[in-house]
């Protein structure tokens, strides 16, 4: 068709019919491809952050913040969803089967690599199941003894535990989780037995050390904070490498005598296994900004943790090494927990 010869109003009549020719051609391949790849805008829905406990949780609080934030620096909707059960398995099952898509994402802490390492039937795998997004926080657990026990120090725990092994009571949340490994780290790197009694929970474990019942527990600064400040119970150590800001007269396990005993609770976001790349680091970046904003550092500050912001890598390598330390403890343990 020769349009040179066409006058003006007639060329411009032609030319609109072939486009609207090519966009119709166009159309079906256009929608196909929108079916099959992410929308080119991210979130452009509600995202879900699933907690494995129950609400009022240290875990489920820092959800609630993060979700709060991340909306206000995406300019989206994050909601928390909370799904409790088996020592936070029932929840991170959930995530690791749900759509790898953006829109389900799971607050992981320190269950999340104990309880994967500890607990045989936990069903799920943290490094082949999950994507890492980002590191939120990090503190660490703080040693607490009843006021009648005759030691002051970590040393003089462990001498007491080596001349009276398994006279020495140590309450925990639970088989399996942080607080209780932590306990058989200790175990193993000292040679010690101190008897294991898993409670419900930090709280009635404390309240039972506090009576006497048991002479030991740990748990994070927050929780027992309130004790140690009204001289309910004495503090040992931290269970991390360095002091905390929390509680800067309490030393360290390294100041303690024991080089090299790190142990942190940690927050993180990770989604499902082959969430794409270009929404692992959307997040990403949203994530280190919102553990720089000035309300979130006062927040956890308050809550004896320091921010931890970095790339999803750096992320992957501090999840694979801590479940990989806490599976080496329970190997060496001989540890069977149901």
């Amino acid at each position: 068709m020769n349009l040179s010869s066409t006058s003006a109003p007639g060329r411009r009549q032609m030319l609109a019919l072939l486009a609207a020719a090519a966009a119709s051609l166009a159309m079906p391949a256009a929608l196909a491809q929108g079916l099959s790849t992410p929308s080119a805008v991210y979130p452009d829905r509600a995202v879900r952050i699933v907690v494995p406990f129950a609400p009022g949780a240290g875990t489920d609080a820092m959800a609630r913040l993060v979700a709060q934030k991340l909306g206000e620096v995406m300019n989206a909707s994050f909601v928390v969803d909370n799904r409790a059960g088996a020592s936070g398995a029932i929840g991170t099952q959930y995530v690791a089967q749900a759509p790898p898509d953006g829109y389900t994402l799971l607050l992981a802490a320190s269950p999340f690599t104990t309880v994967a390492a500890s607990v045989p039937g936990a069903h799920y795998d943290p490094l082949r199941q999950f994507t890492p997004v980002g590191m939120i926080a990090t503190g660490p657990l703080v040693w607490a003894a009843n006021n009648a026990l005759p030691a002051n120090s970590m040393k003089e725990l462990v001498a007491l535990a080596r001349r009276q092994p398994g006279v020495l009571n140590y309450g925990s949340a639970g088989a399996g989780g942080v607080n209780h490994l932590v306990l058989e780290l200790l175990k193993a790197r000292t040679g010690t037995f101190i008897t294991h009694i898993p409670y419900r929970g930090v709280a009635p474990a404390t309240m039972d050390m506090i009576g006497g019942q048991i002479q030991l527990v740990t748990g994070t600064i927050p929780a027992l904070l309130p004790f140690i400040k009204n001289g309910s119970v004495k503090p040992l150590a931290v269970t991390s490498a360095k002091r905390s800001s929390a509680l800067p007269d309490v030393p360290s396990m390294s100041e303690a005598g024991l080089a090299g005993f790190d142990v942190v609770n940690y927050f993180a976001l990770m989604a499902p296994a082959g969430t794409p790349p270009a929404i692992v680091n959307s997040l990403n970046a949203a994530i280190n900004k919102v553990v720089a904003l000035p309300e979130v550092l006062a927040r956890f500050k308050a809550d004896a943790v320091e921010a931890a912001p970095g790339s999803p890598v750096l992320l992957g390598h501090f999840i694979e090494a801590d479940y990989r330390a806490w599976r080496n403890v329970v190997k060496t343990q001989n540890l069977k927990i149901e």
